[in-house]
């Protein structure tokens, strides 16, 4: 599904380039545009003051999220999906996001709220399901101040700051952070989220043509942490100027 053909040359442990761009439209609580490399997504938080049906009588808030590949992020052509329809890929990876960003948030210290995150991505080139936690994190995080400053919630929920990131083994050799290249010819593909203080969320592993040995897992999480430790810190970067997210921006020191 890449844009173009990825002719760059990166070392095995090296990040792909990653700009994020907070505010990125007018509408949304929480609006970020997160490339990592040519995969580019958007994520919008909206704040809603209500709680779906199923949750109302808890009074306990929900964090969930929805994902979609525009029709001209991939060559060829993706056909857009009808009347509301999300294909399997889209669904299972909503459901990631959804579940990743719910690990990190206090449901009692958000109380009636609603934080939605929708995920579009605008260029796939590998690993935008990554691209998708990372942005939508940041995406939560003004979504919060933005309930904060409105007095909607009297306290931050976010517990923990988290990143995302692939590895996987390519050729023989663990590599980090797989473009659309890279993965098309891997072994063994792998997505990984944790939180700043080293707490694994979700890690999903699977050998595409022959099984990985125990010492090769290691070798995946180790590259793995060290890559979701670096944009943890481009995530702390942008949002340097939040004040009231001491305690979890301050976390990477333990």
């Amino acid at each position: 599904m890449a844009a173009r053909k990825n002719d760059s040359k990166r070392r095995a442990n090296q990040l792909r380039p990653i700009r994020i761009k907070r505010n990125f439209i007018d509408c949304a609580a929480g609006s970020v545009l997160f490339e990592m490399g040519r995969s580019r997504v958007l994520c919008n938080a909206s704040f809603v003051n209500e709680l779906p049906k199923w949750r109302e009588a808890s009074g306990l808030g929900w964090v969930t999220a929805e994902y979609s590949m525009l029709a001209a992020s991939t060559v060829p052509r993706k056909p857009r999906n009808k009347l509301g329809l999300v294909d399997g890929r889209s669904s299972e990876i909503q459901r990631v996001v959804g579940r990743v960003l719910r690990a990190v948030v206090d449901f009692v210290k958000l109380g009636s709220n609603t934080i939605y995150l929708d995920c579009d991505v605008l260029q796939a080139d590998g690993g935008t399901r990554t691209a998708a936690i990372n942005g939508s994190f940041v995406a939560l995080v003004d979504a919060v101040g933005f309930g904060l400053r409105e007095g909607l919630i009297k306290e931050n929920p976010i517990t923990a700051a988290v990143a995302a990131v692939s590895v996987g083994i390519v050729k023989g050799k663990v590599v980090l952070d797989l473009d659309y290249e890279m993965d098309s010819n891997a072994q063994v593909d792998m997505n990984i989220a944790m939180t700043d203080d080293n707490r694994f969320i979700e890690i999903q592993g699977t050998a595409e043509r022959t099984p990985f040995e125990a010492e090769q897992l290691e070798k995946m999480l180790s590259l793995g942490r060290a890559g979701i430790k670096k944009i943890l810190l481009e995530q702390k970067k942008c949002l340097k100027s939040v004040k009231f997210g001491e305690i979890w921006m301050n976390s990477d020191k333990k």
